[in-house]
């Protein structure tokens, strides 16, 4: 009875052995399944595919597959029924147990439309990614990307109206040209650009940029227009323009105990990161805080009015002048030079706390402290025209306030680096201080801007 109840035990035991190992067959096969036919397409994200593509164009992509690995791109261009391939590569397999390879690749390619031979045009880019799954008969998945594009080759058409002939350091003038078909057009003048803005409102083929050299520039080393089109082609129309040299002032400042005392600490509250005595602050201040400012002023003036928003001379304030634009400034210290800077504006001083007004109408663009220029305020004129008014003891505008020439703005005042009550003003173009003795006068304005724009209308 024992042996019979034994041997009946033993084959029943024989049942979850059975079922273990089906199950185990069973998950290995689901795990192969899982790993080696896995049905997930690789994921081919493009960066903003360009609409046109012109002479030689750059497509960003990223491609990826977490499961089974990347297992080759393709990259093409479909046109008039052929199909030009431009990237084909194959990614290895790291292991034969499965382990994924290559899970996200990113490219970029150029595309030489001239080298391929396409004609301008539509066209398709194709992208084609395959992974490792041994599905679809072990060709993997696939995920197939299209774009349409337009090929255009031409670069746009540009002609000069208009070029200034003669420009000195610290100058300014004006360029007149047209430029068909581009979304970006302006002029550069060694390494400054000056964007172009459309002529007259609607126009879409005419355009102006102010131009200026810094007061430091010894010679023109470029001077073109530059025009890009949707494509990414571009067109340089090289014009040129004669360099006059100004004589350049020098002027000496003394700088005492006494001016030490009362504006350091005006700067230790806005610049608490100044060191040591009130000298070696007050050398921070001319230098790391003036290098500063301007860096902020050069910003403010990086997105102008597309418009132009003034019209007539600039306006003087009235009073005398204590210093020029680009005066060579050479700072004593009990006898002994000890640190040397330019003067980018006019120094006008009248009564105390004398009316500041807007030189021309404008939008203003900033109107709070700025270390050495203290007070400060700055109107946008449009298409590239700035003014900037300092060292005022009260600042009645916002940014954003629209002005007519001539709008009270503030008082002067000493304010920052200002050792009188007076007004700094100074005249900007596309961030490039300039000689505001141009701008206040009509004759000036009217030969090297005005006269030229009917000209160019014509």
């Amino acid at each position: 009875m024992t042996r019979l109840k034994s041997r009946h035990s033993k084959k029943r035991s024989s049942f979850p052995l059975f079922l273990i190992v089906t199950l185990l067959i069973a998950g290995a096969a689901g795990y192969i399944f899982i790993t080696y036919f896995e049905g997930e397409k690789p994921l081919i994200t493009g960066h903003d595919f360009p609409d046109f593509l012109g002479k030689e164009s750059t497509v960003l992509l990223t491609v990826e597959d977490q499961k089974s690995g990347i297992r080759s791109i393709q990259i093409s261009l479909l046109q008039s029924d052929q199909e030009k391939v431009i990237l084909n590569k194959q990614y290895p397999r790291a292991t034969r147990e499965g382990s994924v390879g290559t899970q996200k690749e990113k490219i970029s390619l150029v595309i030489n439309s001239r080298q391929l031979k396409l004609k301008d045009g539509e066209a398709t880019l194709k992208i084609v990614a395959a992974d490792y799954s041994l599905r679809g008969l072990l060709k993997g998945n696939q995920n197939v990307v299209t774009h349409r594009v337009i090929i255009d080759t031409k670069p746009p058409r540009v002609s000069i109206i208009h070029s200034e002939r003669y420009i000195k350091p610290g100058g300014s003038g004006v360029v007149i040209y047209t430029a068909e078909d581009t979304v970006k057009r302006g002029v550069l003048i060694n390494e400054s650009y000056h964007p172009g803005f459309p002529l007259t409102d609607g126009s879409d083929s005419k355009f102006i940029s102010y131009i200026a050299l810094p007061y430091s520039t010894d010679k023109i080393t470029k001077s073109s227009i530059i025009a890009e089109d949707t494509a990414g082609n571009k067109t340089i129309k090289p014009f040129s323009t004669v360099l006059s040299k100004p004589q350049q002032k020098k002027d000496k400042i003394h700088v005492g105990d006494g001016f030490l005392g009362k504006k350091i600490p005006e700067f230790e509250e806005h610049y608490p990161e100044m060191k040591g005595d009130l000298l070696q602050k007050y050398l921070y201040s001319n230098r790391t805080v003036r290098s500063m400012n301007n860096d902020k002023i050069r910003s403010l003036c990086a997105n102008p009015a597309e418009n132009r928003l003034w019209s007539g001379r600039f306006l003087r304030m009235a009073g005398s002048s204590k210093a020029g634009f680009a005066d060579h400034r050479t700072y004593y210290y009990k006898g002994k030079a000890i640190d040397k800077q330019v003067h980018l504006g006019m120094d006008i001083a009248s009564t105390r706390h004398a009316t500041i007004k807007a030189a021309g109408a404008g939008t203003v663009i900033y109107a709070d402290y700025l270390g050495i220029y203290g007070n400060m305020v700055m109107i946008d004129h449009g298409q590239g025209v700035f003014s900037l008014y300092s060292h005022m003891s009260q600042i009645n505008v916002s940014p954003g306030d629209i002005l007519e020439k001539g709008s009270t703005i503030g008082n002067s005042g000493t304010s920052g680096m200002a050792g009188g009550d007076h007004l700094h003003f100074s005249m900007l173009v596309n961030g490039v201080f300039v000689t505001p003795k141009e701008w206040w006068d009509q004759h000036w304005i009217d030969v090297t801007i005005d006269e030229p724009m009917v000209d160019a209308k014509f």
